[in-house]
């Protein structure tokens, strides 16, 4: 291991994380009224629909496969019987489809910004930002996934899972990226850029659910009707 791995490994995503929270804490303490989606629903619908639909539905299924494959421990596989081909091809099975629903809503979604010129008009730097960083991850994820489609493919679950959640513990192993394909490591610094931007656009709205709304009072609208004299 050398000073360069020790700081993009051990030491650079620590820096992500302080920006990533902090980052939120002072955007929720200076800018609580831009805390929003700014959506453009009443601009344009149709295509919103379909594209946020996909990229919505991509991306929680692209996620909850990220979960199980870095959060859970290889250990727990093996001990239920699930060997490492077997995982591999349920990951690429269920992973790319995943992937490519995310890419073709994000794609929808651009385009949408680009050709509305009422949308386009009302596009900030960070929303553009945001949709180009998005695009980056989601590309580099689907190289990724598609040049390890092999049936002896590249194992994560032994490199980047156990380097991720050592993170967390503060046990520093810059030492199991070493192995990791480049296209892998590039996939994860284009998500380090997107949660360095994350505080400062509209995904901060990720974070902010409304809880007071499930607790509300129904809101009843009676007809007005008119008194005849």
């Amino acid at each position: 291991m050398n000073g360069l791995d020790m700081l993009l490994w051990g030491i650079f995503p620590y820096i992500v994380l302080t920006i990533f929270i902090g980052g939120h804490i002072y955007r929720y303490q200076n800018d609580q009224f831009g805390w929003t989606t700014k959506s453009s629903e009443f601009l344009e619908k149709k295509r919103l629909r379909i594209g946020s639909m996909l990229f919505h539905g991509g991306i929680f299924l692209v996620l909850g496969g990220h979960i199980i494959g870095l959060i859970v421990p290889v250990q727990f596989y093996n001990a239920i019987g699930i060997s490492k081909d077997a995982y591999h091809v349920i990951a690429i099975m269920f992973g790319l489809p995943a992937g490519i629903a995310a890419f073709i809503g994000l794609g929808l979604l651009c385009y949408r910004r680009i050709s509305v010129k009422r949308i386009k008009a009302t596009t900030s730097f960070g929303d553009w930002l945001t949709l180009v960083l998005l695009m980056f991850v989601i590309v580099s994820g689907l190289i990724a996934t598609s040049l390890n489609v092999n049936a002896h493919g590249f194992d994560y679950r032994t490199t980047i899972a156990p380097w991720l959640r050592g993170l967390f513990y503060f046990n520093v192993q810059p030492e199991l990226m070493a192995t990791v394909p480049i296209w892998f490591k590039i996939h994860i610094y284009t998500t380090f850029a997107l949660y360095v931007a994350w505080p400062f656009t509209r995904l901060v709205h990720a974070f902010s659910f409304p809880v007071r709304y499930l607790r509300r009072n129904y809101v009843i609208y009676k007809k007005r009707i008119k008194e005849h004299a």
